[in-house]
């Protein structure tokens, strides 16, 4: 008998039945992967064995015994727990808080603080994060963050864990050390619900692969007897090639973007370089190594920031957003949700943020031009929603990035900076996010596109800039992008002499 068993899930939101009638089982201490397009099902059915969603339809076996779990709470009693694709913290409470919030230590009701540390501290010690406990997590990076759930789920003692997007905001080191995790906890018999976009990823880890496409299963099979290809096929429906960069085979224009010893206190030093028209400018670097805080700075929302800033040789004063949105300056943040939707908003109403002046007549917005402009990036990014109605937050992971990116198409940037382009996006999708933004590239737009995945930011990229410690490490030219020689740079090793 299966260690954990799906039959017949099925779950409906307003206007979409996002599982139809799903059933696979999972083997005890096998690392079972879920994969499948934006919008398949995979996060959702994630939920609701975490009890964040309740199934409409169907039972999940736990052991064999019915295992429903209304809450997260139900489903922790019963061994199970999630990691997120989405950060849930409260921001304004400390790592060791935070990590502790299920059951927090009490000595006759009140906190004891000494113990809330040391068990924060073991936590963290079972990933080997080295974090201030008594720090706010709002502190954090992204993939700070995603360091820390991962140590919250260990620490609930999971015999099943949930991992959505484990690795999507995490550097090349860091997702290494998940990975010797990883088997750590299959040699404790703990399951592991591997969801994740990154064939390499599955290949490597897992013991079985489901697939979903539109909510409903496609197949389940051990890794051992399929292939990438075959799997593509079977999430897609389609085939998917592999994306050149168009833009690369054209000379660039002009500059667009120069930034001259751009300095943070405590996050980054005499940061110089510039972006013709045309050019994608990668961005590479471990975590915490400053490359988001440099986007940041260069959108005007550092008002520590020093340095120079020119925007077609015009000088733009820093610290400012209003000055460097009225320069033509986007900024799409890593982190979607928190930085880039209004989440109680519709897509329509997200579509239409950055342009509302342009929308607007006599101080009311013109609802027809506003439809029409969102109906144009809906089918030109291919988003999956049932409306431009409804709720932005009802969408999968990747169809919001792709509302977040047609925020900035309709303002019409001349440089956009992008962070994480295809954090959590399906291989699908990702082909047509790079595609579109070589599409903009070839159209003259200068990019500053920020990516973990080495090969992404290769193969978009005419140079790329490596940070490392918040420095400049180095600037390298397409000639001579190899993933050793990044990595070499991200990690300040020499290399080594022939």
């Amino acid at each position: 008998m299966a260690f954990l068993s799906f039959r017949g899930i099925t779950k409906r939101f307003p206007g979409v039945l996002a599982l139809n009638e799903v059933s696979f089982e999972v083997e005890r201490g096998s690392c079972h992967a879920l994969i499948g397009e934006n919008g398949a099902g995979k996060s959702t059915l994630g939920k609701i064995l975490a009890g964040v969603y309740v199934a409409d339809a169907g039972e999940i076996l736990l052991d064999g015994q019915a295992s429903n779990p209304p809450t997260p709470l139900a489903a922790r009693k019963l061994g199970i727990a999630m990691v997120h694709q989405e950060l849930a913290f409260c921001p304004n409470l400390s790592i060791a808080e935070n990590l502790c919030l299920g059951e927090m230590p009490n000595h006759l009701g009140w906190l004891d603080r000494g113990r809330l540390r040391e068990q924060a501290r073991a936590m963290l010690n079972e990933i080997e994060a080295d974090f201030d406990v008594d720090q706010p997590i709002s502190r954090l990076s992204t993939g700070q963050e995603q360091l820390v759930q991962i140590a919250a789920a260990l620490g609930t003692k999971a015999q099943v864990i949930v991992m959505d997007e484990p690795t999507s905001s995490l550097s090349v080191r860091e997702s290494e050390h998940l990975f010797g995790l990883l088997g750590k906890l299959k040699q404790r018999g703990i399951t592991v619900i591997y969801v994740s976009h990154r064939l390499e990823e599955i290949f490597r880890l897992c013991d079985a692969v489901t697939v979903l496409r539109d909510g409903q299963h496609v197949a389940t099979e051990p890794v051992k007897a399929t292939n990438p290809e075959r799997i593509i096929h079977q999430m897609v429906g389609r085939e998917v090639t592999q994306y050149t960069s168009q833009h690369l085979m054209k000379e660039t224009g002009e500059e667009l973007l120069r930034v001259e010893n751009l300095c943070s206190p405590g996050k980054f030093a005499n940061i110089n370089f510039s972006i013709r028209a045309g050019e994608i400018l990668g961005f590479a670097g471990l975590i915490g190594s400053g490359r988001s805080e440099v986007a940041q700075a260069v959108f005007g929302l550092d008002p520590a920031a020093t340095g120079k800033l020119f925007v077609r040789g015009k000088e733009l004063e820093l610290g400012k957003v209003t000055a460097a949105l009225r320069a033509g300056i986007g900024l799409l943040p890593e982190d979607r949700k928190r930085l880039g939707l209004v989440l109680s908003m519709n897509c329509r109403e997200n579509t239409s943020l950055a342009v509302l002046r342009r929308l607007s007549l006599g101080g009311f917005i013109r609802g027809r031009a506003e439809r029409s402009l969102t109906q144009k990036y809906i089918e030109r990014l291919r988003v999956k929603t049932p409306s431009m109605d409804s709720p932005i937050a009802g969408l999968s992971g990747g169809n919001q990035q792709k509302i977040a990116l047609a925020k900035w198409l309709a303002r019409e940037c001349a440089v956009l900076i992008v962070d994480e382009p295809t954090r959590g996006v399906d291989v699908g999708a990702k082909a047509e996010i790079h595609h579109l933004l070589d599409e903009l590239a070839c159209q003259g737009l200068g990019l500053m596109v920020i990516s973990s995945e080495l090969p992404e930011v290769m193969n978009l990229s005419r140079r790329i800039l490596v940070m490392r410690q918040g420095m400049s490490a180095a600037v390298l030219e397409r000639k001579d992008f190899s993933q050793p020689a990044l990595m070499r740079l991200m990690a300040g090793i020499e290399a080594k002499a022939a």
